[in-house]
């Protein structure tokens, strides 16, 4: 303590000879330097806003921020958000662990392509690759799971199956799928790989899928991939009858494996067929509020509800003497949608720009939006005014809108998740523009770098350009910085005697 008394009595007068040393070094300063460090100010601050920029665009946050927040704040003694393990209200009003990052489950789009046929195309005629190798990679896992998980004891057409599977070169995998078929004429696997890989037409498609069915045996597996690809290829080829009753006698033969989603192939399918009463029945079965729900779930119950009152529904109409039941019903349903995907508006809309669906998806976000629109968007446009009701609702531009609260808060469903964007990045394709919701705020650290950059290269410039100017105004704002601190300097030295301060330089 006594230290530190002596420190701050004897400071002033150091103080004193540091100010006088600095007004003499400032005296000998040149313009030149004021240039020199105003130029390299503006071009240091505008890399860290190039390098923010684009760390921002492909990961959605600051890097100054993160890495404050990773490593800055645990050595301050900061504690991480507990947001993320918090609880949140479920629909029956019953608290549930809100899902964190890592429980942002991926799953299988229940309509994904043809490699061959379908994304292969795209890639010839634009020269774009439609799928991410994050996403092909979890395709051959789920291959070799499916395919191979369940075999008892491993024939060497089934390893070499396993290698196919985690081929990335496409010719690679088509050259070991004809290898096993040359060890074992009757590997079911390796012909449906050519028939996703090496076909490039859905009718050649068909034929090797159904070759692959005829050799399938009782593996459950091979026959419930074989049988509802099968389907999708009556479907595409225009036979959605038999689509529909393969998917269907699919769905009765083996009811446990509702976790393929096969029920979103009939839906789709019964749409194509505007069975709408046959749609409203498989609604009534996989629309529970103990089942997971999807965006294809959500949709398909606002169309049928916006269908009904869509052709005859106005605006301006409805402003005047207020909604109906029939069309609260459908406002509620496309909002119940909307709270669910957020993203699938903006695609039925036409306001962005569909690209090829994944082959995987991540629930509630903008993969998912895609993967249904991209399928369902000729239905919508069928229904007569469905998109405008829904476009309407949407923007809430009705003075009628019936939900007061953000749909990120959650109301029917947990939560909006903050981890879809991530996921999302993963699986779409680099030049597509991941939708993000809600809409993230350019982050502090870019504008305050966007601001320090345009200021010091305007100081730059006016520096070149007025050096004398710049030069005096340099030091007058440097002698009015430290005016302070030299007042408090002579304020100390006159209000304590000479001698006092000699005795404390001799200690």
């Amino acid at each position: 303590m006594v230290l530190i008394m002596i420190y701050v009595l004897w400071s002033p007068l150091k103080l004193q000879e540091s100010l006088t040393s600095a007004s003499v070094f400032l005296n000998t300063l040149t313009p030149k330097f004021y240039v020199a460090l105003t130029g390299t100010s503006s071009l240091i601050s505008g890399l860290i806003l190039i390098f923010e920029w684009w760390y921002f665009r492909k990961y959605g946050t600051s890097f100054i921020e993160q890495v404050s927040v990773s490593h800055l704040r645990p050595l301050l003694g900061g504690v991480e958000s507990s947001s993320s393990t918090g609880l949140f209200a479920s629909v029956n009003g019953e608290a549930e662990p809100r899902p964190s990052v890592s429980e942002c489950k991926v799953w299988r789009n229940p309509l994904n392509l043809f490699r061959g046929a379908e994304y292969n195309r795209y890639t010839w005629v634009t020269g774009k690759e439609p799928l991410t190798y994050y996403d092909m990679n979890l395709s051959a896992q789920d291959h070799q799971t499916f395919f191979t998980g369940d075999t008892p004891q491993i024939r060497p057409e089934d390893a070499v199956m396993q290698k196919a599977w985690r081929e990335r070169n496409p010719q690679a995998r088509i050259r070991a799928a004809y290898q096993a078929i040359e060890m074992n004429q009757e590997c079911a696997a390796a012909y449906v790989l050519l028939a996703e890989e090496e076909a490039t037409t859905i009718t050649e498609a068909e034929r090797l899928f159904k070759k692959a069915l005829s050799i399938a045996g009782k593996d459950i597996n091979l026959l419930v991939y074989i049988k509802r690809r099968l389907a999708m290829c009556a479907r595409k080829l225009g036979r959605i009858k038999e689509a529909v009753k393969m998917m269907r006698d699919l769905m009765k033969e083996f009811p446990l494996l509702g976790m393929l989603n096969i029920h979103e192939n009939l839906l789709e399918a019964l749409l194509e067929l505007q069975a709408y009463a046959d749609v409203q029945a498989v609604l009534a079965k996989y629309d529970d509020i103990s089942l997971p729900k999807s965006a294809t779930i959500c949709y398909t119950s606002a169309l049928l509800k916006a269908r009904a009152v869509s052709d005859k529904f106005s605006p301006e109409a409805a402003s005047r003497r207020g909604l109906s039941t029939a069309e609260m019903n459908a406002v509620e349903a496309i909002h119940r949608a909307v709270e669910f995907n957020p993203h699938v508006p903006k695609y039925l809309l036409e306001m962005k720009s569909l690209i090829l669906p994944p082959e995987h998806i991540l629930k509630r976000g903008d993969s998912e939006a895609v993967a249904y629109a991209f399928f369902h968007l000729q239905h919508w446009k069928r229904a007569e005014g469905a998109l405008n009701l829904l476009h309407c609702t949407w923007e809430g531009s009705m003075s009628f809108r019936i939900i007061p609260y953000p749909l990120e808060k959650g109301h029917l469903f947990y939560p909006y998740p903050g981890c879809t964007e991530t996921a999302d990045r993963e699986l779409l394709p680099s030049f597509h523009e991941v939708s993000v919701y809600p809409k993230k705020e350019l982050p502090f650290f870019i504008l305050f770098t966007a601001g320090l950059c345009s200021f010091t290269a305007m100081l730059a410039m006016l520096t070149h350009q007025f050096p004398e100017l710049m030069g005096v105004f340099a030091k007058a704002f440097f002698s009015t910085l430290f005016a302070p601190l030299g007042f408090f300097a002579d304020k100390m030295e006159s209000f304590m005697p000479s001698s006092f301060w000699h005795q404390l330089t001799r200690i």
